[in-house]
């Protein structure tokens, strides 16, 4: 298994988050004269900290509008993974269905404890179950290698930088006309930027390292490999919707970019898809002696 240094990264991702919710206290606080911006935004702070940690998973899950799945619904999902959790010897995480028809699946939650895994209607019914299989070894070690905890919080980091910038372009706070109005439009323009930044900052080496101990985890890279390749032609019949912020903002945890044409690569946060499925085929090689 990989190890990313997740624990420093989270404190990166939930300081920086806080430094800048202080920043922007201040900006107004010194258009305004009023010190209580500060103070809010600290409070503010400390709050979204809270609840990103906590709640990462929740935000994910809901951004796609998943449900929760019974092994009576969806049987080859809860076989597959309880056989992945045992050879792992990892706990099983929690099983959810989003009803879209774009092709995707992504795991999320702050420890293996308390993760879930999540697939798409698109990906169920485009996948046939040895690469479904694939898919799901792919998720479970981002789970195992505790990737989902800087990535959940990324995501919810990301949502929060996207609320202030509305809130900075829309508000303002106090007294405008005493407000450095270039100050609030680079605010307003920077911070939808540094969202985008933080999730290509953790996703690319992470996606070639689940790859390559999904595919050990499964002994069968070639399935994942396979399933890569229908994804990437999957995503560009359906893609998920780019102008959806919330979208955007969890894009990141998917196994392949939800997103089609200009927006794909706008918000590429994964590697090439023909990097990845030459890595697998490369390894798929190796094991047979080539």
């Amino acid at each position: 298994m990989h190890t990313h240094n997740n624990g420093l990264k989270t404190a990166g991702l939930l300081g920086g988050m806080f430094a800048l919710l202080l920043a922007i206290g201040a900006l107004l606080a010194s258009g305004t004269g009023s010190s209580s911006f500060i103070w809010i935004f600290a409070l503010i702070g400390v709050a979204t900290t809270a609840y990103g940690y906590w709640n990462s998973d929740k935000l994910a899950i809901r951004s796609m509008q998943a449900y929760p799945v019974t092994e009576a619904e969806q049987p080859a999902m809860y076989r597959i993974v309880r056989e992945l959790s045992m050879t792992a010897q990892e706990p099983m995480p929690r099983l959810y269905v989003s009803p879209t028809m774009a092709p995707n699946a992504f795991a999320t939650g702050r420890n293996p404890q308390n993760a879930a895994v999540c697939c798409t209607e698109g990906i169920l019914g485009l996948l046939n179950e040895r690469e479904l299989r694939g898919v799901l070894g792919h998720e479970l070690m981002h789970v195992y290698n505790r990737d989902i905890l800087t990535s959940s919080v990324a995501a919810a980091v990301a949502g929060v930088i996207t609320a202030l910038a509305q809130f900075l372009l829309f508000f303002g706070g106090g007294d405008r006309r005493n407000v450095n109005p270039l100050a609030l439009i680079a605010m307003s323009l920077l911070a939808p930027l540094a969202s985008t930044v933080i999730q290509m900052a953790i996703s690319r080496t992470r996606e070639y390292d689940a790859d390559e101990d999904g595919a050990k985890l499964t002994n069968d890279p070639l399935a994942l490999a396979s399933a890569l390749r229908k994804l990437e032609s999957g995503v560009q019949r359906a893609p998920l919707p780019s102008d959806d912020q919330r979208l955007v903002n969890t894009s990141h945890l998917m196994i392949a970019n939800p997103f089609a044409g200009g927006a794909k690569k706008l918000f590429a946060t994964h590697p090439p898809m023909d990097d990845r499925v030459a890595r697998l085929e490369k390894m798929a090689g190796q094991s047979l002696g080539y």
